[in-house]
């Protein structure tokens, strides 16, 4: 993927460990958390808030997650790569909390054509490198990726996948792979602009029109060299962000 679309070497996490990056992906902020907690909830608006107030749809499905709005971790699910299951506005509200959901329900849902515009998946903790290796990973990824490149809301549509990791094994570069891709984005194409996951959040936010959350990601510099040109496609978020049909409100 990252020979074939675009991939930016120059991109980074903004912390270490993995929870505050999340929120950084979605909130703007890491808030002041500095570790892997369950109980640290946010109140601050997030970008579910602003693809809600816009009337944009979203779905965030977690693999292995026992069942939607599931609150705690299990062997294989980690609350602390579930970034919606800290906002308040998310976990307190029953609409928007029952659109965080165990990943078995993508595939009906691309079946079924009722995929939202904004799409957030995260694997479970071995297929995600975190506890497994980058073998595990590749072959997951290989697995999965090739219904949604081919699916009719990726195909017939202006969309965009985002490929990231939350951090690095614990440098202080924190340097993380980013692969974009899609029918705009630009093909055999390395940006070495630096970037980072503010970057990429207001990427989302321009692209949908949306205001900035923070000063982070409104004083960050979003990536558009990484397209073919500045027409706004649908964009979702951090594995796989594809635009479809109207779906749950998150």
């Amino acid at each position: 993927m990252a020979s074939s679309y675009t991939y930016l070497d120059g991109y980074s996490a903004v912390t270490h460990p993995s929870l505050p990056n999340y929120l950084a992906l979605i909130g703007g902020d890491t808030f002041g958390i500095t570790s892997d907690c369950t109980r640290c909830y946010v109140g601050a608006r997030s970008l579910p808030d602003l693809l809600s107030d816009a009337g944009i749809s979203g779905k965030a499905y977690m693999e292995d997650m026992p069942r939607a709005c599931f609150s705690g971790s299990t062997r294989t699910y980690a609350q602390k790569h579930n970034p919606f299951a800290y906002f308040d506005s998310v976990r307190n509200d029953p609409g928007r909390c029952q659109s965080v959901v165990p990943y078995s329900e993508l595939a009906s849902d691309l079946t079924s054509g009722q995929l939202p515009s904004f799409v957030w998946i995260t694997p479970n903790i071995c297929h995600d490198m975190h506890d497994c290796g980058v073998a595990s990973g590749d072959r997951w990824l290989a697995d999965n990726l090739p219904a949604l490149l081919s699916s009719p809301a990726f195909t017939q549509q202006p969309s965009l996948l985002a490929l990231v990791w939350d951090e690095d094994d614990g440098s202080a570069a924190n340097l993380v792979p980013l692969i974009l891709a899609g029918p705009q984005v630009k093909r055999g194409y390395v940006s070495h602009a630096p970037a980072n996951h503010y970057s990429l959040l207001r990427t989302i936010e321009l692209m949908w029109g949306l205001p900035a959350l923070t000063a982070n990601d409104a004083a960050a510099q979003p990536i558009l060299d990484a397209f073919e040109s500045r027409a706004s496609p649908g964009i979702g978020l951090a594995f796989s962000l594809v635009k479809g049909p109207p779906g749950g409100p998150i």
